[in-house]
């Protein structure tokens, strides 16, 4: 049985001669050269202003039909700048607190979910269905969405947002 393990064994180790012996080889042969990565410019951002056109996708409307869409009065404004907490649903943030220097302004303290904390005033806009803050409380941030009403239409929707518990 001895003799068995030791055929074996003397076996194996010629397997890693050779490998020793050729990584030798390798490590003796000249290095190449890497290329740094090229250089590349920043592209410019890009604001989607065409909102308010038709959709490709849609047919043409009629007068008829346009005028009666006029006649909605609630419309959201695609040409104001996108806030910061637009990018997050309503329900992916969380109101933490409020602050106020005496005699100033109450802002609330909103959480995204990415886990940081912005302060928002009455007239800033968060989530993504056009939410305009109109009221701040110690305890509540009351706001109104502008959603689509399903017949190529806009309505506004009360919304609020209470203090999150830990």
């Amino acid at each position: 049985m001895g003799g068995v393990c030791l055929t074996g064994m003397t076996g194996c180790s010629s397997g890693f001669d050779e490998v020793r012996a050729r990584m030798d080889a390798i490590r003796k042969q000249p290095r190449g050269r890497v290329e740094p990565p090229p250089e590349f410019t920043p592209m410019p951002s890009f604001t989607y202003a065409a909102h308010q056109l038709r959709s490709p996708f849609m047919p043409p409307e009629t007068a008829e039909e346009i005028a009666v869409r006029n006649d909605k009065k609630v419309l959201p404004d695609f040409s104001r700048p996108q806030e910061y907490l637009e990018k997050f649903s309503l329900e992916a943030l969380r109101m933490r607190g409020t602050l106020q220097k005496p005699g100033g302004v109450l802002y609330a303290l909103v959480e995204d979910s990415d886990g940081g904390v912005q302060r928002v005033k009455v007239g800033n806009y968060m989530g993504k269905n056009h939410g305009k803050i109109v009221d701040i409380t110690q305890s509540q941030i009351s706001l109104v969405e502008i959603v689509p009403d399903g017949r190529d239409g806009w309505v506004e929707r009360p919304r609020s947002m209470v203090m999150a518990d830990k």
